[in-house]
């Protein structure tokens, strides 16, 4: 039954308080509902979150709470209530407290979200693609994703974050499912070229999948490193979306090609016109060892530059972007190797992070909970955070030197198809990373990730901690 977990914890009463104030007028009630939040809340560190955003959602010259506003107009109810309850009530108020009273009794970190991959097929080709090095060919059969998903619910896991290969090629599984693990949200990462009008409503209806859709810039720049015609699919796949009411973002990789693209004004206002609530940035990261294209790397300048124009958007527009790299102050350096995240490959391989190719177990013949104290993930956290300058997080691009390590004194193996070694995915980036770490040291010293409290935008005034911790 829907929402059953959130009722048996929170009391029949205060759960239809907190949907009451869902249902009937929510953007009247987003103040009530954020207090709501903060009463609700196990943890006294959500409690405070809940209590500043309560705080953020009346004060009418905020730009978070012009976007909570744009998108609670835009999505469809269910799809409003689902997410609220799946990802913020399950997901983070409830789930979060509940797998750090497991940990005490198990022994082992329990992260907030995995990241899993139904499928290494894919519809497109990619240049650079982090998933290119797999075995393409490889789906995960329907039974051990079910399996995965109810293990990590029982751990108090609830955001499922999917990816590929390309997911919706397995279009009827993922709907089976999200229908299945209806007290869970899912996060799909898609290309969207799948994504027309009858598989829009079918989300809208189950209300708890989300989706976060690729591109590279503009039409020129997207269709040459993704194919001809797939920034026109794009684009109909956002209108689908938004028509249905069902929320989406867009996901970007930065690269030296479209990097100055990407930051740019008329895009990101382009992302918000098109109803984006979030976007997730990603630098490009040369797996694939001596066939990796280093020269496709962002430079350490124009990683800066998107480091201060990620800051400035936040100020100014009505969506959350966030880089997965220079965001590291905001959550304490690198989340993966199951700090925060974790990543399945469609073979099952059980890795830190989806651009970390290595693994010590295989899910098809572990326990979800048995591969989350393997050596590779244990050896990961030991050596967290992997700089003490947070704007330095990776163990690959940043600290190449930090991923050697691990990988051999935990007897790592290779999950690519041609087995490459950390020396040589490493190696190479020595000289970028050095080059990167003269231009952090600079921002870290200056304390730029310091925004003055007299701003009125989304603020990021002090270091966040992941989710988890």
């Amino acid at each position: 039954m829907a929402f059953a977990m959130a009722r048996k914890v929170l009391g029949e009463a205060v759960f239809k308080q907190g949907l009451n104030y869902l249902v009937h007028d929510p953007e009247k009630n987003l103040v009530q509902l954020a207090k709501w939040g903060a009463r609700i809340a196990r943890a006294e560190q959500h409690k405070r979150t809940a209590e500043k955003l309560a705080e953020i959602l009346g004060d009418e010259d905020n730009n978070w709470r012009r976007l909570v506003l744009n998108q609670l107009r835009q999505v469809s109810p269910r799809v409003r209530e689902r997410l609220v309850l799946n990802f913020f009530v399950n997901a983070a108020l409830i789930g979060i407290p509940y797998s750090q009273e497991l940990e005490k009794k198990l022994g082992v970190h329990i992260p907030w979200a995995m990241l899993i991959d139904p499928t290494g097929r894919c519809n497109l080709r990619c240049k650079g693609c982090w998933a290119a090095e797999y075995d393409r060919s490889k789906d995960m059969d329907l039974e051990t994703l079910d399996r995965i998903i109810t293990e990590a619910e029982n751990l108090g896991i609830h955001f499922i974050v999917v990816s590929g290969g390309e997911p919706t090629i397995r279009m009827n599984d993922l709907i089976t499912l999200a229908g299945k693990h209806e007290e869970s949200a899912f996060h799909v990462f898609t290309n969207g070229t799948l994504l027309d009008k009858n598989a829009a409503r079918t989300f809208a209806e189950l209300g708890n999948v989300t989706f976060a859709i690729s591109l590279e810039g503009f039409e020129e720049t997207t269709d040459r490193r993704r194919g001809p015609g797939v920034y026109a699919r794009i684009m109909r796949a956002m209108d689908n979306l938004r028509e249905a009411g069902v929320l989406f973002g867009f996901s970007a990789t930065y690269t030296r090609e479209n990097a100055n693209e990407i930051g740019s004004e008329p895009f990101i206002n382009l992302m918000v016109e098109k109803g984006c609530a979030y976007g997730w940035l990603f630098t490009y990261v040369p797996v694939g060892g001596a066939g990796a294209d280093l020269e496709y790397m962002a430079t350490p300048e124009q990683r800066a530059t998107m480091y201060r124009t990620v800051r400035r958007w936040r100020q100014e527009k009505p969506i959350f972007v966030a880089d997965f790299w220079n965001d590291g102050p905001a959550v304490g350096g690198c989340i993966a190797g199951g700090r925060s995240y974790f990543h399945i490959n469609a073979m099952g391989d059980v890795e830190p992070c989806a651009f970390v190719h290595f693994a010590n177990v295989n899910i098809k013949n572990t326990t979800l909970l048995e591969a989350l104290s393997c050596p590779l993930f244990r050896t990961f956290q030991a050596n967290q955070p992997f700089n003490h300058n947070l704007l330095r997080p990776c163990p690959i691009i940043d600290n190449p030197q930090m991923l050697e390590k691990i990988v051999a004194e935990s007897g790592a193996y290779s999950t690519e198809a041609g087995r490459v070694s950390a020396g040589q995915l490493c190696r190479p980036l020595y000289g970028y990373a050095t080059a990167w770490g003269e231009i952090a040291d600079r921002l870290w010293a200056a304390q730029e990730q310091t925004v003055p409290s007299k701003d009125k935008g989304m603020r990021r005034d002090r270091k966040w901690p992941a989710f988890g911790e």
